[in-house]
């Protein structure tokens, strides 16, 4: 990431680390600041307890689960703490005792002198079924988990996620991979609160951890500015409309602005019985920006594409009638795939679009595309595209887990094992920009990783994916930064999901409900 970079991922939002990056630090830096590791554990304890307090002020009893390393080793100073705050306490250890060493025996022997004598090392899932309190605190693994809980831990997180009361993790939830957000077979705790400490960790924030985590909480424990000085990241927290050089990404309109200046999008998509897909994202398009948007679809889709938007024009339904027309060649941006299937009619379009981009003849192998067209694939466009080896460096691809699977020749759980690794795979095969969707969708250029932090479950609803994909053609339509304006795109296509669900609630939302709000987001970049 160059240092302009850096810089705006930092006023966008937060730098986030791999768990690895972050075991191989925090010594370095809490060093640096005089710190032992064991006032570091302290800290993490009482910011803990701190938050449970706030929380859950009413709280009279709490259940900790610890473990052998220094994630138990935080369990027990908030247990201690509890204990102090004349909370009942009863601590389960996940281990024999002679088993803990370090920083964790140190802060276990500060449990047992300051008074709590509540303390197990058999029948943990039973146990936990039958506590009667308030809440369990989750401090069996950190980040430094993976890979898949031993049987007998299996019944232990069965036993929390059942239960009653709540939950609040440490760090991470035990389980989850901090790196990757991976959980094997929904074998992790469901935390109704997540404390994690110092910086965000990248496996936190997208995909399956969605899930798990629940309300995620940064205590940076005073630590968290020098320890992003000190590493760089990659990989980026978007919590923001994000911005270029602290202006907005999307270009300035003149006062004397006309639409052939401010440019048209062409959309391709539209299959017979398919109309609706090119009709979203055509429309979104216009709501976020595009002057004029002409809409390539089959001839028996035409009508309701147009039906009650005057203002989306039509261009001509083939590849053979559309290869000379004035509206293909002087499209800035191309958006090809809503609803585009997967017939001999879809693959000629597909194949106009990427030969009118290319210097080479499609029939070749491997093809460089090279004109300076924007181009945005999505959906059937997408499936195609997986059995070429075209690449080019100016297009962004759209792929949900299972287009993502295609595009790398695997199955969907080897994406979803490590989204950061897939969307970068994806970025660095095709070339141009990928944004994997999906909770805290990843938005890639095969490098730099910006994890998405708009939308909701409510937007699990058709067409959905129609509509982003129109937003980010209407944007790299305005923009000067094709990696900032897909950002963006990603960030307001959640955002207005978000407007909506706390408006209206998230069942029921519909993927042209967004339109409005769309509208409203993109005149704030």
């Amino acid at each position: 990431m160059s240092l302009s970079q850096q810089a705006n991922a930092k006023h966008n939002g937060h730098c986030v680390y791999s768990a690895k990056q972050v075991l191989t630090t925090e010594a370095i830096v809490a060093k640096s600041q005089g710190l032992a590791m064991y006032q570091l554990m302290a800290r993490a304890g009482t910011a803990a307890f701190d938050i449970l307090q706030h929380r859950w002020p009413d709280a009279k009893s709490i259940l900790v689960l610890a473990g052998q390393g220094n994630n138990g080793g935080d369990g027990f100073i908030i247990a201690r703490l509890a204990h102090l705050a004349n909370m009942q306490v009863r601590v389960l250890l996940n281990c024999d005792v002679i088993n803990i060493k370090g920083d964790a025996l140190t802060a276990y022997q500060a449990m047992l002198d300051a008074g709590v004598s509540d303390v197990f090392t058999d029948n943990l899932a039973k146990r936990t079924s039958e506590f009667t309190g308030d809440i369990i605190v989750d401090a069996i693994f950190g980040i430094g988990f993976y890979g898949n809980l031993p049987k007998l831990l299996q019944l232990v997180v069965a036993s929390v996620n059942e239960h009653p009361a709540f939950v609040l993790s440490v760090d991470t939830p035990s389980g989850l991979c901090a790196t990757t957000g991976y959980v094997d077979n929904d074998n992790a705790i469901k935390a109704d609160v997540t404390v994690t400490f110092i910086v965000y960790k990248q496996g936190l924030l997208t995909g399956q951890a969605a899930n798990f985590v629940g309300d995620l909480l940064l205590a940076d424990l005073a630590l968290g500015p020098v320890f992003r000085d000190y590493l760089e990241s990659e990989v980026v927290y978007q919590t923001t409309i994000p911005l270029l050089n602290k202006v907005g990404p999307l270009k300035v309109r003149q006062k004397t602005s006309h639409k052939g200046n401010i440019g048209q999008v062409l959309t391709l998509g539209g299959n017979e019985g398919m109309p609706g897909a090119i009709r979203l994202a055509s429309e979104a398009a216009l709501r976020c920006g595009a002057a004029l948007v002409s809409v390539c679809c089959h001839p028996n889709s035409q009508a309701l594409v147009l039906n009650g938007r005057p203002e989306l024009m039509l261009a001509p339904s083939s590849a053979e009638q559309l290869a000379d027309a004035a509206i293909f060649n002087k499209a800035k941006v191309i958006l090809l795939g809503p609803g585009l299937g997967q017939t001999p009619w879809s693959i000629a379009l597909f194949d106009l679009v990427v030969a009118k981009l290319s210097n080479s003849n499609i029939a070749q192998p491997e093809t460089m595309i090279s004109n300076n067209t924007q181009l945005v694939l999505d959906a059937d466009a997408l499936t195609l595209l997986s059995q070429t080896n075209h690449y080019c460096d100016h297009w962004v691809l759209t792929p949900h887990p299972k287009e993502a699977a295609r595009l790398l020749d695997c199955d969907v759980a080897t994406v979803e094992v490590d989204r950061f690794s897939a969307v970068r795979a994806i970025a660095n095969k095709y070339g141009g920009i990928c944004i994997l969707k999906g909770a805290g969708s990843l938005i890639s250029d095969g490098e730099q990783v910006v994890i998405n932090s708009s939308g909701n479950a409510g937007m699990a609803s058709g067409g959905m994916g129609d509509v982003l994909s129109g937003v980010v053609a209407a944007l790299l339509l305005q923009s000067k930064d094709n990696f900032s304006a897909t950002c963006m795109a990603v960030y307001i296509h959640g955002a207005a999901g978000d407007i909506i669900a706390h408006t209206n609630g998230q069942r029921g939302m519909l993927a042209s409900d967004l339109y409005t709000p769309l509208q409203q987001l993109v005149n704030q970049a």
